[in-house]
């Protein structure tokens, strides 16, 4: 990673540009090409250090409710698993834990009932039963930005 990457990371967690040709905006800041610009990003992203790329939401303010859920996926199964939770829309995310319980994963719905129905639905895909749900009571929203 050189110096124009770090550049177009410290850049995008928190200023990516709102414009219709928004690579062509990154590259000018950046003294490099819009083909570049998006090169570079789609580079990082295929290389693992980018995951995602998107706005976040305060889904209470949008109307919507979310839960953390934890679950105990048997170890062989973990990554078949976690392919079939990221497949819903629902779901914004899921990560391995080093615990019993190994998976957990964030899920975004209209009302209470689709949480539900979306569950349901994961654990008759998955054949995983045994999640706990660990839903919010206060929000706490930690900034995170890595200078690089």
């Amino acid at each position: 990673m050189d110096e124009v990457d770090k550049g177009l990371l410290n850049i995008i967690q928190t200023d990516f540009p709102i414009a219709s040709r928004p690579y062509q905006v990154l590259g000018e800041r950046l003294g490099i090409s819009e083909e570049e610009a998006l090169g570079r990003v789609r580079a990082l992203v295929e290389s693992g250090i980018i995951r995602r790329i998107g706005p976040s939401f305060d889904t209470r303010k949008l109307g919507h409710v979310s839960t953390l859920v934890a679950a105990k996926v048997p170890a062989e199964r973990l990554e078949e698993v976690a392919g079939i939770v990221s497949s819903f829309p629902q779901v914004t995310h899921n990560y391995g834990r080093d615990f019993e319980y190994n998976l957990w994963f964030t899920i975004i719905a209209k009302d209470d009932s689709e949480i539900k129905r979306t569950l349901d639905k994961i654990k008759a895909e998955t054949g995983v039963s045994d999640m706990h749900e660990l839903p919010a009571k206060r929000m706490f929203k930690i900034k995170v930005e890595f200078e690089f």
